[in-house]
């Protein structure tokens, strides 16, 4: 941590400035984790996510069209990349400049959902998830005065300077007027979606998500301050993330057992390493089924669901550059049988 750092922390304090304090100590977090000091990283993080925010004061009867969601302590870790946007984004909302309006856009799996999550909790904002259940409506028309209701709706919280709001998988509601099966339906849709987007309160931070990001409405487009390409992992990246999770839950499980070599051996025998939220599920399901008394047998639960359960080759393993003892790791073997087995090979 750098003296700046400090002087910043004790600056934002004295000025009640909770959005550039919390900011501050996300990047003092993120730098500690870069040093390699993960357990403090996650200590701040931690402490972060328990403050207490201030919930918007709605009643039930105003909650007809979004739901709160809950923060999760699980991590988060993206790529420099898409990280250095999404500080770009706190700083931009902390400016109180009237940009307040973002849609991320990739694959499944990258992270864009559980990232709106982190953003809400960064800037002590209430989340709250349009619910698109209730949204949409069979009846002609229906469908678009429930969006100006949904607008109306958002804009009548009494701080909406502590709102976050979600749209998530937007397209389910503005996809291009001009390729839909139900053109006028959609039309009508869409335009609800404009008009509301125009209308937005300042104060209240918007953002959507889509995996369908090249059929949406270029008008659409052209509401959001900015678009955030979630697309953006390498393989190293991924390798990284892979190993950031893996920690998390060892520690969350209170398993010892702790091998990032094999580790990541056993991701290379992937074709492609999944995006975090399929490679999140397999680690923790791993870890969540393996056996407390042995401290490896999350690693070679997670060989078997990568290889589909296939048969272990002793041999093949040792010319993929497996060692013995990864082998016996992998196989339940002993090393002792691994090498005779592989003497006799």
């Amino acid at each position: 941590m750098k003296k700046k750092n400090v002087i910043n922390l004790i600056k934002y304090y004295s000025e009640n400035n909770d959005v550039s304090f919390r900011n501050e100590a996300y990047e003092i977090a993120h730098d500690f984790d870069v040093a390699g000091d993960k357990e403090l990283a996650e200590y701040i993080m931690a402490l972060l996510s328990s403050a207490n925010t201030f919930v918007p004061q709605m009643s039930e009867n105003d909650l007809s069209y979004v739901r709160k969601v809950n923060y999760t302590d699980e991590p988060l870790p993206l790529p420099e990349v898409i990280k250095s946007d999404i500080l770009g984004i706190v700083n931009a909302i902390g400016h109180n400049a009237g940009v307040n309006k973002y849609l991320f856009y990739g694959a499944p799996g990258t992270g864009k959902t559980e990232t709106v999550k982190q953003v809400a909790r960064i800037l002590s904002r209430e989340l709250y998830i349009v619910d698109f259940d209730n949204l949409i409506d069979s009846k002609l028309g229906q469908t678009a005065k429930n969006i100006a209701n949904l607008f109306n709706q958002i804009n009548s919280v009494v701080h909406p300077e502590k709102m976050l709001i979600l749209f998530d998988e937007i397209d389910a509601i503005a996809l291009d007027r001009t390729n839909s099966n139900d053109l006028r339906e959609m039309g009508r849709a869409t335009s609800a979606v404009l008009k509301g987007m125009d209308s937005l309160n300042e104060e209240i931070v918007m953002i959507a998500t889509t995996n369908l990001y090249d059929l949406f409405d270029k008008a659409l487009l052209r509401r959001f301050d900015s678009c955030i390409d979630f697309n953006r992992y390498t393989n190293q990246d991924l390798h990284e993330i892979a190993e950031i999770i893996l920690g998390f839950f060892l520690k969350k499980f209170k398993i010892e057992g702790r091998n990032i070599r094999l580790f990541n051996k056993i991701l290379d025998k992937m074709e492609q390493i999944p995006y975090p939220g399929e490679l999140k599920n397999l680690i923790k399901t791993s870890i969540a089924f393996s056996n407390p008394h042995e401290e490896f047998d999350y690693l070679r639960r997670l060989y078997n669901t990568i290889t589909n359960n296939k048969p272990v080759d002793i041999k093949q393993l040792q010319e993929e550059g497996f060692t013995v003892r990864e082998i016996e790791v992998l196989s339940g073997i002993s090393k002792s049988q691994v090498s005779r087995a592989l003497q006799e090979a």
